[in-house]
This record gives structure tokens, sequence and C-alpha cells, in this order.
């Protein structure tokens, strides 16, 4: 009898997930050791620790739907598996970090498929890809990036200072006040802020539109928020720096100037998306109407 019972048991699908799941940590435990990490040491991805969290959550909603699918195996489960783990010798031999974590999420996802068919991974796929925010972009990337960012940022301060009738010249990425000089480096690019209001906005058009046209509309507009806000944090810091100084202005006002600026953002993403869901709504009415 003990032996019919284990053996039905080994039969359910719980076993091979949690085998598998403890093989997966033990091959990727100094990949997710050194993700952790950065998530301590670099700030740029400090957000990290929650994409995680956010991305449970996400599966947690559909707890109900989840537990009424029949799992059944699909092979293209087992092709996608073996390419994240070919993606992992490849990168661990080249060094590459990058490819290296982003094998993780397709080694899972080729689980999940092979484990527990299309239904499974279809209701999954995005939680899965949601924890790509959680993989810091390789640094030629992000510093092929930040320096456009940077002289954007410089050139659009300049122009908002010169409305405000302050003197000010512009070389670069520096500009020029009568009474001081201020630089804006890579922290000040608003890559930074544009990597965090990305995560947010994809959560939120998950979360609220209902098309997926909307959604990246909606994922889209994190870019120019983002890209906007660190220009109006920009100019205040540089208006500070003009009447109290640099070390008033780089100080404690500098860093809540970017506190109330991040939050301007997420109001105007939270704005985003109630006129699109307005805009949905309305549209739902007049077709209500003209049906009547």
């Amino acid at each position: 009898m003990q032996t019919m019972k284990r053996a039905r048991y080994f039969e359910k699908p719980l076993f091979p997930v949690l085998t598998l799941g403890i093989l997966i940590v033990i091959l990727y435990y100094s990949v997710i050791r050194d993700l952790v990490g950065d998530w301590v040491i670099d700030e740029n991805y400090s957000h990290g620790f929650l994409i995680p969290l956010v991305s449970a959550f996400f599966v947690w909603r559909q707890r109900d739907v989840l537990r009424k699918i029949r799992w059944s195996s699909h092979n293209l489960g087992l092709v996608v598996l073996v390419t994240g783990l070919l993606m992992f010798m490849a990168a661990n031999v080249a060094v590459e970090y990058f490819t290296m974590r982003f094998s993780l999420l397709v080694v899972i996802g080729g689980l999940i498929l092979y484990l527990g068919g299309k239904d499974l991974a279809g209701r999954l796929v995005f939680p899965l890809l949601y924890l790509v925010f959680m993989i810091p972009v390789p640094y030629v990337l992000y510093y092929t990036i930040s320096f456009p960012l940077e002289i954007l940022a410089s050139r659009w301060t300049a122009g908002v200072l010169s409305i405000l009738g302050i003197p000010i010249f512009r070389e670069g990425n520096i500009l020029y006040l009568e009474n001081i000089t201020l630089q804006v480096i890579d922290a000040c690019s608003g890559l930074r802020s544009l990597i965090s209001l990305s995560a947010l906005s994809a959560a939120m058009a998950y979360m609220t539109q209902k098309t997926v046209l909307k959604g990246a509309i909606l994922f889209l507009a994190s870019a120019p928020v983002a890209i906007a806000a660190n220009i109006l944090r920009l100019s205040v810091t540089a208006v500070l720096a003009s009447i109290y100084g640099e070390q008033l202005a780089q100080g404690f006002l500098h860093k809540f100037s970017g506190m109330v600026v991040f939050i301007f953002a997420v109001i105007s993403l939270s704005l985003i998306g109630g006129l699109l869901r307005w805009l949905s709504f309305k549209k739902n009415i007049g077709s209500f109407a003209a049906c009547c």
C-alpha cells in the first residue's frame, strides 16, 4: 500500500517541479548570488529586490485560474530548456553576465512549457518576462544610452533656464552659470529613473489596461515621462544652485527634488493610464449607444 501511494505521489507534477527547481538553484547559485550583489551595490538596480515580489504577485492574482489548468507536457518546452542551458554554457565561457542571467528565465520558461503545457505557460509568460527588469543591462549598452541622455538633459535644462532669465552657457554636458559650474554626469542622465519607471509602467500596463496596444502605449510613455522628469529635476537643481550655491543645491534639496520629481513621474503615468482607460470606457459607451 505504501509503495502504491508513493508511486501516485511521484506521478504528480509537484515532485518534478520541486526536483528541477532545486537543480536550477544549484546550477544558477553563483549567478543568483552575484545578481543580488549587484542589487546591493548598484543604485541603478536597487529596485531589483522588488521585481521578483511583483512577479510573484502577478502569479498569485491568477491563483484561481491556475488551479483549474490541467498540466500537459509540451515538447517545445524541451527545446526552449536546452536553448537556455546552451546560452548559459556559452555565456559562462565568455563571461557575459547579462546572457548568463537571462538564460535563467529561458530555462524556467522551458520547464514551465515542458511540464505544464501551453495553457500554463501562456498564463505565466508576463510574470516571467517581467523578471527581465531585475537584470542589469550590459554596461557597454548602459553608457551608450547614458551619454546621449546627458547631452539631451543638458540642452533642455539650459533652454529652461534661459526662458527663466537665468544666464547660462552650455558646453556638452557642462552647464556654466554665473556663480557655479554644473556637470550632468551619468547619475544625472535620467537613465536610472527610466529603468525604474519602465518596470513600474510595465506593471501598471499589465494590471490596468485591457488591450495589448494600450498597455504598450502606457509602457512606452515611461521614456518621455522619465526624460521630462529628469529635465525638471536638473532645472530645479540649477535654479537652486544659482540662488543658494552648489552645496545647498547638491545636498538635501537635490535629493529631495529627486524624490518629488519621481512622484511627479508616477502621477503622470497614472494619469496617462487613466486616460487610456477612459477612452476605452467612452468607446464602449458609444458602441452600446449605437446598438440601442
